[in-house]
């Protein structure tokens, strides 16, 4: 081979490889700043793209997905003084890679500090037991603040998260403490509340049982003089058919002085030593005086 051809062929490789050194592929979800003479020129998106070899430079590429950054406890001190450890989680996504790459120095580090800065101006206007409690309020505050802020960075805050808030060793024996007493009382209030019911339970059993027994009593009083009642009548009616009866039968002299005899051996039964003679049987006067000094002796 002659040495011309040797050397066009020597020209063609370093072109080729100088070519292919043009040749850029971007991946999905990234992207990549392309620098013309140390200048901006242009952002490269997902596909294949060729630049200016010795011309154009490329940056790293730069991630368009969520970023989570867990930054360090910082510490902070509350409005009533007391000095804790809260670490906070960010994330967030870039949205311009070319703010991002020319927007400031150092992105995570910028992030980080403004972070600790904005917990420290919104916790120091809170008290303690209210930063404890309001974590939502807190979250949303930093993320409107560090989304306006970042805003110039090319930069998207999606959601802040206070992860830990660490008081002082004696806030926390304080907390445990009044945690305890709180639930002593809760469970003494319920212990309370248990015995008050059953009191009540047993009030109103017994209170139902005595109602329960008056009304049966005075039931059975009820049913008790409606038989002597149906009783009382029924020998009532039955004297009273009996009257009409004998009447009916126009009874003589004979049978009076029967029943007259009768009358006299029950009232002979008896504890009485005096006996009243009807002036019905007057006419057996002879009779009676012998029945008499029967019951004398």
């Amino acid at each position: 081979m002659r040495p011309v051809g040797i050397v066009f062929l020597v020209l063609g490789l370093l072109l080729l490889a100088v070519a292919c050194t043009g040749i850029r592929i971007v991946r999905q979800s990234t992207a990549l700043t392309v620098e013309r003479l140390g200048k901006y020129h242009k952002t490269l998106e997902t596909g294949v793209h060729i630049i200016l070899p010795l011309f154009d430079r490329s940056s790293k590429p730069v991630s368009l997905k969520e970023t989570v950054a867990d930054f360090r406890p910082q510490p902070v001190i509350t409005k009533d003084n007391v000095t804790m450890q809260i670490d906070t989680v960010v994330y967030f996504q870039i949205t311009d890679p070319k703010l991002y790459t020319y927007g400031v120095d150092r992105p995570m580090n910028a992030i980080e500090n403004l972070t600790a800065t904005t917990l420290r101006n919104i916790v120091g206007e809170m008290e303690l037991d209210e930063t404890l409690t309001s974590r939502d309020t807190v979250n949303n505050k930093m993320r409107l603040i560090l989304d306006v802020a970042t805003d110039p960075w090319g930069i998207k805050i999606n959601r802040v998260e206070l992860k830990n808030i660490i008081p002082p060793k004696d806030i926390l024996e304080a907390m445990e403490k009044q945690m305890r007493a709180e639930r002593e009382r809760r469970e003494t209030m319920l212990r309370a509340e248990g015995e008050k019911r059953s009191q009540i339970l047993v009030a109103e059993g017994e209170k139902q049982s005595k109602i329960l027994r008056a009304e049966a009593s005075k039931e059975s009083r009820i049913l008790i003089a409606e038989g002597e009642k149906i009783a009382l009548i029924a020998e009532a009616e039955g004297k009273a058919a009996a009257v009409n009866l004998i009447n009916k039968a126009n009874p003589g002299v004979g049978y009076i002085t029967l029943q007259g005899f009768e009358a006299l051996k029950a009232l002979a039964d008896g504890q009485s030593t005096k006996i009243i003679v009807p002036s019905e049987i007057q006419n057996v006067s002879g009779l009676l005086a012998s029945l008499s000094e029967t019951i004398k002796k």
